[in-house]
């Protein structure tokens, strides 16, 4: 018998201790913080499904900004809310879209401060897809097309890089995107802009509150015909491979909580920086049972934090990035 010999609560017997031996840890440089800008003047309204995230015009960013550096936040997603919307997505695209101008002002104010631009078409198109849509009236069914979509999105991509973005993120799930904007970003003079693909993106319930925050949900149907089903693992790895062979920089797993063995399995088998993306629900979930007095807030999110690296992430997309900064800050 191993016991008592071998007894495992030696390594836990006081707090110095358990420090010596953690196995994971989370710090500032893992975080990644989404920003919803859009245009107006005078704007900072928190959205009703999301406390404590906000929509910001340009006029009021910079205030948004100053927390994030102050807390030594290193990179931020910027999503755009446009102010008009047509079918094809076109202000996705326009030299001066809101994702442009933001991005713009951003590299002004704060140089260093890495923008990480999400690419994708459905805040911007009236019905609320990623790509191209076209409508059989002789089956009365509407595809989006996977081919005429990518030309769209390379199109973002190198206005969003000729902006002053230092990432490109492609979130759309069309089969081949990465290779089509990598493509497109090296032959426009941006072969240096990495891509952090949206490789393993599920079809999930988490978006709902995201949804409302860029003002995204399709008109009609669903996604599922280009997200992935939240029964399959093993797509995953054709899906990452893909991307990995296309000229991906960055591979993601979209949500991360209901999918944390997805993270897993990415990170034994690649070996590229592996983000995970604490999605909306996830977060809004927390903050309403926190409201409720059901939860502490602090311990959950910590441990949130620390199982999605456990998991294999790198780094952590979260609505929680500058609560996280703060309290890391305070523990040292």
């Amino acid at each position: 018998m191993s016991f008592p010999i071998v007894r495992n609560r030696r390594l836990r017997g006081s707090n110095a201790l358990r420090s010596l031996v953690r196995e994971n840890n989370v710090t500032v440089n893992d975080l990644i913080y989404p920003i919803f800008v859009t245009h107006g003047s005078q704007i900072k309204d928190e959205i009703s499904s999301m406390p404590g995230v906000y929509h910001f015009s340009l006029d009021r960013l910079e205030e948004e900004l100053n927390e994030v550096v102050a807390l030594g936040i290193k990179a931020i997603l910027l999503f755009g809310v446009p102010a008009d919307k047509d079918a094809l997505g076109s202000s996705a695209y326009d030299h001066n879209g809101i994702v442009q101008q933001a991005t713009r002002s951003i590299k002004k104010l704060y140089p260093e401060l890495l923008v990480i631009a999400d690419t994708c078409l459905c805040q911007f198109t009236d019905h609320g897809h990623c790509g191209v849509v076209h409508f059989d009236k002789s089956t009365q069914r509407a595809d989006v097309l996977n081919d005429p979509s990518l030309e769209l999105l390379v199109k973002t991509a190198v206005a969003q890089a000729e902006a002053g973005a230092d990432i490109i993120a492609p979130s759309n799930m069309m089969d081949g995107f990465v290779y089509a904007i990598r493509q497109g970003l090296d032959e426009a003079g941006y072969d240096q802009v990495p891509i952090m693909s949206y490789a393993v993106k599920y079809s999930s319930s988490f978006y709902g509150p995201f949804r409302d925050a860029a003002h995204s949900a399709p008109q009609f149907g669903d996604r599922k015909t280009y997200q992935m089903d939240p029964a399959n693992a093993r797509e995953a790895l054709r899906e990452a491979e893909a991307d990995v062979v296309e000229g991906a920089d960055f591979l993601m797993v979209k949500p991360a909580m209901a999918y944390m063995d997805i993270i897993r399995t990415l990170r034994d088998q690649f070996d590229l920086p592996l983000v995970c993306y604490n999605v909306s629900a996830e977060y809004s979930m927390v903050k309403a049972a926190a409201k409720q007095g059901w939860i502490d807030e602090r311990s959950i999110v910590s441990e949130m934090m620390i199982g999605f690296k456990r998991a294999g992430a790198d780094l952590i997309i979260t609505y929680f990035a500058k609560d996280v900064a703060g309290w890391l800050r305070e523990n040292h």
